[in-house]
């Protein structure tokens, strides 16, 4: 019972880290985006993306030693990357996460290369620790020191295991042969590593993939993320059922989901979704296997290197306009799916009959079992965990918002350039949580799979229907803007959020602009528009937009003004402000009030704030020095018209 409960132990404490190394992964991308966004280019930091081929360096035998008598150094590396969110330097941040990266994936392949001799039974549980590390939806800095301790404090054993094992694994041969195809296991290993990573390191990933508006919405990430969980669970639970697994009519089962979920949208598109989370789950544990039995140095830098370049067309097919070669992936997530798929399918070809006698003929059945079970009581106890948080964070069926959203008090917001719900974004919703704090219905806007860079909205007032539109974009960057009718207090008020092309495209720009303009004008709603036009005002898409779309600019004496810009049409415009920004328009808060006065015409005339209540008054925090760098600028304060 004591060697159980030691086991036990040790199976939390590595799952734990298996957490540290799904968190630092997802986090890689996110801190090298910063640069190249910040530059607008290439900025040369990007190099650390490469921080995750550590691995190669297991082709030097001493080093591969050190590591297996040692494993808390790596384990320390991961942790020095969860460290950087303490760090607030952009450059020093990036850096202590390429060092986490470097250490999980070295803590990956040297554990799974020393413990590759079947009999021992060590493998299987380390396989089955890292796929449990990937359910847990929480985390902290502490319970990965108390994991790193449990590593570092454990007898290592590992040697006498080996010994022992090899003098009864009768299969060891046919073991060593599995080397010469390590070319397909590491296209395999790396195309797993990407899908898990792109698709479900976050409960909401395939619902937001799938998302397409209101009513007709699909799944909410707030319960149903818990079916993803359950469905990776599933999957990780029959891994050892190696007859299905390796077979190619479940292959092909899971290349037709991999359609589905990349083409269609709701429910009929989530529900392949979560086919193919329980497929992957399901070989996972076979493709790591054979990821054991091959050289690690040169397997694990082949194998990452095709992750890293998945990972790269996976951004490709959004920033075709701003990288080299990127017009080839324009909009083509399904090729990056294709190659996906392909390589995993070359890895279970090369492999599945190979396995299969390693299970069958050497490893011990009731060690399998028991091993098994801890597993799974893992894996369904982070299902339960999830689920659990999923009912505590339900919405009431009916809203109760906040009076106003925090300190701006806004009621409707528009977001744009916020689909996060993609690797270099970091794979978190964040619209779910601050739907979530604010108690605000939420539209994600284009799904992740429609290739744009997204626009969100969150509201105070239902979401009675919304429409997510691809506008013309032949040339430059695809353009999206969600047009929504909204029940304010009984009064069907209709919002636009958009966010059109570069100026590098100006056709682009104009059609986009046009068709923004007929939504409006064929609209019989009183209609909001907030948008990114990237015009100067009064030029051509300006009075396109306003006039051919029968809408009121919110002040067309401000003429310092070149990205954001907000329309407005059978309601009263009370005030505008516009609170901090960079250097340019698109890193600003543009906010309007507005009072629902049916048959009201547009005055340009200039009042004073005590003209109205205090209830229509811009907050006075803002004045000044403003609050966190946050300040009303170019007018110094909020104007008000009658």
């Amino acid at each position: 019972m004591a060697l159980l409960t030691k086991q036990t132990r040790h199976f939390v404490a590595d799952t734990y880290l298996s957490f540290i190394f799904w968190t630092v992964l997802t986090s890689l991308g996110l801190c090298i985006w910063y640069f190249p966004l910040w530059h607008m280019g290439i900025s040369g930091y990007e190099v650390l993306l490469l921080s995750d081929i550590a691995p190669v360096l297991l082709g030097i035998g001493p080093l591969r030693r050190l590591l297996r008598h040692h494993r808390g150094i790596t384990a320390l590396m991961g942790l020095v990357g969860v460290f950087a969110y303490a760090v607030q330097d952009p450059l020093q941040r990036l850096v202590l996460v390429a060092v986490g990266s470097a250490g999980v994936m070295l803590s990956l392949a040297s554990v799974l290369y020393e413990d590759r001799v079947p009999a021992t039974g060590r493998l299987d549980r380390d396989i089955q620790a890292w796929e449990a590390g990937l359910l847990p939806e929480f985390g902290g800095i502490f319970l990965g020191v108390v994991a790193l301790l449990d590593v570092v404090t454990r007898r290592s054993d590992a040697q006498a295991e080996v010994r022992d094992a090899k003098k009864k694994d009768l299969a060891m041969p046919a073991v060593k042969r599995q080397e010469a195809a390590w070319v397909p296991a590491a296209f395999g290993f790396g195309a797993l590593l990407f899908a898990l990573h792109s698709m479900y390191s976050d409960s909401a990933i395939i619902g937001r993939w799938t998302w397409d508006g209101y009513p007709h919405s699909g799944p909410q990430p707030v319960p149903w993320g818990g079916l993803v969980l359950m469905a990776l669970a599933g999957g990780f639970s029959v891994g050892h059922r190696i007859e299905l697994t390796t077979g190619m009519l479940w292959w092909g089962v899971g290349s037709i989901c991999a359609g589905l979920v990349t083409f269609v949208s709701g429910w009929s598109g989530f529900v392949p979704g979560l086919v193919l989370a329980f497929y992957l789950g399901s070989i996972t544990r076979s493709i790591l296997r054979v990821l054991a039995r091959c050289p690690p140095g040169r397997t694990f830098f082949v194998g990452i290197l095709w992750y890293n370049i998945l990972v790269l067309g996976h951004v490709w097919v959004v920033a075709y306009e701003f990288v080299p070669g990127g017009p080839l992936l324009r909009e083509r997530t399904w090729v990056v799916m294709l190659a996906t798929m392909l390589s995993l399918y070359g890895a279970l070809v090369s492999r599945s009959g190979d396995v299969r006698h390693e299970v069958a003929g050497v490893q011990a059945a009731s060690v399998a079992r028991t091993d098994r079970h801890r597993a799974r009581s893992v894996f369904w106890a982070c299902v339960v965990a999830g689920w659990a948080a999923m009912f505590m964070r339900f919405p009431a069926a009916t809203k109760t918002p906040t009076p106003h959203l925090r300190d701006l008090e806004v009621d409707v917001m528009g977001f744009l350039e916020s689909d996060t719900e993609r690797i270099i974004m970091g794979g978190r919703d964040w619209t779910q949580r601050v739907g979530e704090e604010l108690n605000y219905y939420v539209d994600y806007g284009p799904s992740p799979r429609k290739h744009t860079w997204g626009c969100a909205m969150i509201s105070k007032f239902p979401i009675k229907n919304s429409t997510h539109h691809l506008l013309p974009s032949p040339h430059g960057e695809l353009a999206c803007a969600i047009h929504a009718t909204l029940d304010v207090h009984g009064r069907d008020i209709d919002v636009i959020i958009s966010h059109n092309g570069q100026e590098e495209n100006p056709l682009d720009r104009r059609l986009q602009t046009t068709e923004l303009a007929r939504i409006m004008r064929e609209s019989q709603n009183p209609f909001i528009f907030t948008g990114y036009v990237v015009t100067k005002p009064h030029a051509e898409n300006y009075k396109i937009l306003f006039d051919g779309g029968r809408m009121h600019d919110i002040d067309p004496t401000d003429h310092d003004r070149w990205c954001q810009y907000i329309g407005y049409r059978g309601v009263k415009r009370v005030g505008y402000a516009r609170i901090s920004r960079g250097t340019i328009t698109d890193t600003e808060i543009q906010a309007g009030k507005f009072v629902d006065i049916s048959g009201w015409q547009p005055s340009y005339a200039r009042v004073e704030e005590s003209h109205y209540p205090a209830e229509y008054h811009f907050p006075k925090k803002f004045h000044g020095k403003g609050v966190r760098g946050h300040f009303y600028h170019v007018f110094n304060a909020p104007r008000y018209f009658d």
